[in-house]
């Protein structure tokens, strides 16, 4: 049953990226905390090989790649297809469509944000997908609520591509620069839930630890079951 906290302006914030195995790996930890948690949770992409930072895949990036979603699907259970990685056509491991992607599924619908983020990272690393593409993106919009022919122009436009290089900035002022990394806003200031890959079953209890300890120390009434009046 999910804990009701009663605190305005209270919000998780996630840095992740798309195109981060470790961030792949963590979106069911993302998924459970929505269940047990009534707590806005905010998406921040962090800019994980944009632009220059890009890199061709080659043998050498290959069996890096390989060796984390090898590590990553031992860890969280989490399916990689493998076969992306046999590409040699040039392709260059570009992560900025995929950020400018999540920030206009944000500026259309923000409550999708969460979930178009982890669809992103089911088509690249479970089904193959080039999300480095901009026309692979009009199928993966089918059950959001976002206008797909919006979206498209969006997607190609100055004004989404800086407002996922704002979303870069924002993670550098946050002192995020490794994914995924778990925030908690109270206010002006910020507390670090975990930087890395966490399982639920080792970040909930201390999390809900850290919330209870925190929390209720400031009154009667923080958490509630719902429907419970507290």
């Amino acid at each position: 049953m999910p804990l009701e906290v009663t605190m305005a302006d209270l919000e998780f914030v996630y840095v992740g990226d798309p195109m981060c195995s470790w961030c792949w790996g963590f979106a069911p930890v993302l998924e459970r905390m929505s269940e047990v948690y009534d707590i806005p949770l905010r998406v921040v992409v962090g800019g994980l090989r944009p632009g220059s930072d890009a890199e061709v895949l080659d043998d050498r990036l290959q069996d890096f790649l390989a060796h984390h979603w090898h590590q990553v699907a031992e860890a969280s259970g989490q399916p990689f297809d493998h076969g992306f990685l046999e590409r040699r056509d040039g392709w260059r491991y570009d992560t900025e469509v995929p950020a400018i992607a999540v920030v206009t599924m944000r500026s259309l619908d923000e409550g999708a944000v969460l979930a178009f983020h982890t669809r992103l990272q089911r088509a690249f690393y479970a089904e193959g997908v080039d999300i480095t593409d901009p026309y692979q993106y009009r199928p993966l919009l089918d059950g959001f609520a976002a206008d797909p022919d919006e979206f498209m122009s969006l997607l190609r436009s100055d004004e989404m591509r800086k407002a996922a290089w704002a979303d870069f900035a924002e993670a550098r002022s946050l002192g995020v620069s490794g994914f995924p990394a778990l925030l908690i806003r109270d206010g002006d200031t910020h507390a670090t839930v975990t930087r890395g890959f966490v399982p639920a079953e080792h970040l909930l209890p201390a999390l809900s630890d850290w919330l209870l300890t925190r929390y209720l120390e400031a009154g009667d009434g923080m958490f509630c079951e719902p429907g419970v009046t507290c």
